[in-house]
């Protein structure tokens, strides 16, 4: 618990030490992270279709606030919602079948509705929806201060990091992780574990697209490249090279890959050349090589993840945060 007292303060602290727009896209995509390590590290369900929430979710929430005139919190609301939706259908067609067909059926439908993105009108198509405004939360608070949007941010990474620790150290969640473990057994013992795989599913969903409708909030566009199966491949990578089924996994996973692939240049050269790696700015495209590279490294020496290996050298009794 202290560990999780200093990551609070330091993210409390963030916005005035790292440039707050950076910190807020690597915050979604750390939620995003955790969401589908819910499902892949705690349940045993390997999904390459969670593009479809993050990016689905983007597009509805940018497209209420910018063209109903939707306050953010009900963009964000309205995003979820949809998010879930999706992922309950999705998950009770998916779950019908197990291993490599599961994550077949999952890739199929995500891409089915990356095609109707592409085709819709209120999607811009190839150019994405673009001039989202922040507007006020309730109303009231400004969110073109790039200080009051992050601190909206964090609470919102902070919350759903909570309903995933929270749903792990459940018994639902010991349930879900009896499942990954020997699912056989678990229906022996009387569990519907279909039922646990949708639930999770759904629940994996929603905070996915709770990341998606908030990133859209902070970049003020959503674009194909969050609803494209690559954007399903990059959340596997940050989990695994983070530490697949640990809770700082993902977070740790998502700030390394983010970084090292810095597609947006947000990281200026000043933090770049601190951090040593401002040569990634001249690799343009040739950038995914790089991390590819690195991932082969953690799974050949480090098939535990970041976290997961150091959670290993711990003595024991300290090793309850992972």
């Amino acid at each position: 618990m202290a560990l999780y007292g200093v990551l609070l303060l330091a993210g409390l602290a963030a916005p005035f030490v790292v440039y707050p727009v950076l910190m807020m896209k690597l915050l979604c995509f750390a939620l995003f992270a955790c969401a589908f390590n819910l499902l892949i590290g705690y349940t045993g369900l390997l999904s390459f279709g969670h593009a479809a929430f993050l990016g689905g979710a983007g597009y509805i929430t940018g497209y209420v606030i910018q063209s109903l005139g939707a306050t953010p919190e009900i963009g964000i609301l309205l995003g979820t919602a949809f998010a879930a939706l999706v992922g309950l259908v999705m998950g009770w067609l998916a779950i019908r079948r197990t291993g490599i067909y599961f994550t077949m059926i999952t890739l199929a439908l995500a891409q089915m509705l990356f095609f109707v993105w592409l085709q819709a009108p209120f999607t811009g198509g190839e150019d994405g929806l673009q001039g989202v405004p922040r507007g006020k939360l309730f109303g009231l608070l400004s969110l073109q201060d790039d200080v009051h949007l992050y601190y909206l941010v964090f609470a919102i990474f902070v919350f759903g990091f909570w309903l995933v620790r929270r749903v792990i150290h459940s018994p639902f969640g010991q349930v879900l992780q009896a499942i990954k473990e020997n699912e056989p057994r678990a229906v022996s013992l009387g569990y519907d574990v279909n039922r646990f795989k949708l639930l999770a599913f759904v629940l994996s969903a929603a905070l996915s697209g709770l990341a998606g409708s908030t990133k859209v909030l902070v970049m003020g566009f959503e674009t194909l490249t969050d609803a494209q199966w690559t954007m399903s491949g990059t959340v596997v990578l940050m989990t695994l090279v983070g530490g697949m089924g640990t809770l700082l996994g993902p977070v740790v996973g998502a700030f390394v890959i983010m970084i090292l692939e810095n597609k947006m240049g947000e990281i200026g050269s000043g933090l770049a050349s601190v951090t040593g790696i401002e040569w990634f700015n001249q690799l343009g495209e040739s950038v995914t090589i790089v991390t590819g590279f690195i991932f082969v490294i953690c799974v050949m020496a480090f098939r535990r993840g970041i976290v997961g290996e150091i959670l290993v050298r711990l003595p024991k009794g300290k090793s309850s945060t992972g």
